[in-house]
């Protein structure tokens, strides 16, 4: 099998990525979901497929629960410590360019498509990246 080709869902590194994705960040308490308001008219399994613009904040990812990088003015003027004794405020993330590695020979809308093995970071020092492309996922 050719690696290099774009596959199936359940995960695979190079697959599409649908509305309904499983995010996480490196410094989030929790997962989020991808979301995607208006289709860009092209679907995978009848779920919107996704491409690296959308990355905006309270549009398409939503907050991770809480933040714990020291590098967030929010955490460092925090109160809040879990269990561990470590510093967390609420999760409110900073995106301000569209998502790596997106497959630039598959055009969504005029953008690349964005495939499983995408990342983000945010302005705070968080990793984001993509837990499950959501082809096989329920809402």
């Amino acid at each position: 099998m050719d690696h290099s080709q774009v596959q199936a869902g359940n995960g695979a590194k190079k697959s599409y990525v649908v509305a309904g994705a499983i995010l996480s960040c490196s410094h989030g308490t929790q997962p989020t979901r991808l979301k995607r308001p208006f289709s860009h008219g092209v679907y995978v399994k009848n779920k919107a497929q996704m491409n690296i613009g959308d990355y905006l904040p309270g549009t398409n990812i939503s907050s991770f629960g809480n933040c714990s990088c020291l590098q967030n003015p929010a955490v460092q003027s925090s109160n809040m410590v879990d269990i561990y004794g470590v510093k967390k405020a609420p999760c409110v993330p900073v995106l301000t360019r569209p998502w790596l590695n997106g497959k630039s020979d598959v055009l969504i809308e005029g953008q690349p498509a964005l495939t499983h093995n995408c990342t983000h970071q945010c302005l705070y020092g968080g990793n984001i990246k993509i837990e499950d492309d959501g082809q096989e996922l329920d809402f």
